[in-house]
């Protein structure tokens, strides 16, 4: 899942508008990007399995990023840092910082949505969870891209942002639902882990980038 994720970030970014809205759809993808450095350095794995052709679903093993334990911890980390960090927000930080965390944790319950049993809940020889929607594909992408729209929805109705930008907003999203719906149906396999790990860590900070770009609200 990753348009679901940049829709929660949208839909969470549109409770709080004094913070950039690129800053909750990275707290929404933030978890995925955990995992993508640690799979470059050896701390978690990725096997792309002999079927990939057919179902599109590598295998994890990822307790430090992915497990429930993992999730919560990352999701407090993330609203402390932004606690300290909006000090000029004053006494009203612990809002933007609890939505912060919110949306960290947002990342771990859409994961449990679609993934089939895999999210462990502390080590990874732990009970694992996960709903497996993935299991009915044209099902969980109709679900993430009606996450996806609706985010954008919410964020766009009271952005005050110019035509430009609500356009460009629109078609980034556009982008990255159809770019969800290609890499889980017809996408040939990645030819390494770590040439997966390396794009998905470039495209994570550029939809953030772009989103936090085209997101600015006037001064």
């Amino acid at each position: 899942m990753f348009a679901g994720h940049v829709g929660a970030g949208l839909a969470i970014g549109s409770v709080e508008r004094r913070i950039n809205v690129g800053v909750f759809i990275f707290a929404a993808v933030l978890i995925d990007f955990i995992l993508w450095l640690f799979v470059l350095f050896g701390w978690e794995s990725v096997i792309i399995p002999a079927d990939y052709t057919a179902t599109h679903q590598p295998d994890f093993v990822f307790p430090l990023s992915h497990g429930l334990l993992a999730a919560t911890a990352w999701s407090v980390l993330a609203g402390a840092a932004a606690f300290l960090y909006y000090q000029r927000l004053e006494r009203t930080r612990f809002r933007p910082a609890a939505l912060i965390a919110a949306a960290v944790f947002s990342h771990w319950l859409l994961d449990a949505l679609v993934h089939t049993p895999e999210l462990p809940v502390m080590g990874a020889q732990s009970v694992k969870l996960g709903l497996g929607l993935w299991q009915n594909m044209a099902a969980a992408l109709l679900v993430e891209a009606i996450i996806a729209a609706a985010g954008l929805y919410l964020f766009l109705s009271g952005a005050g942002l110019s035509r430009a930008r609500n356009h460009g907003l629109t078609m980034l999203c556009l982008v990255v639902i159809a770019s969800t719906v290609m890499g889980m149906t017809v996408a040939p396999p990645p030819p390494s882990v770590n040439a997966m790990a390396a794009t998905s860590l470039i495209t994570i900070a550029a939809v953030c980038s772009l989103a936090g770009w085209l997101g600015r609200r006037p001064r």
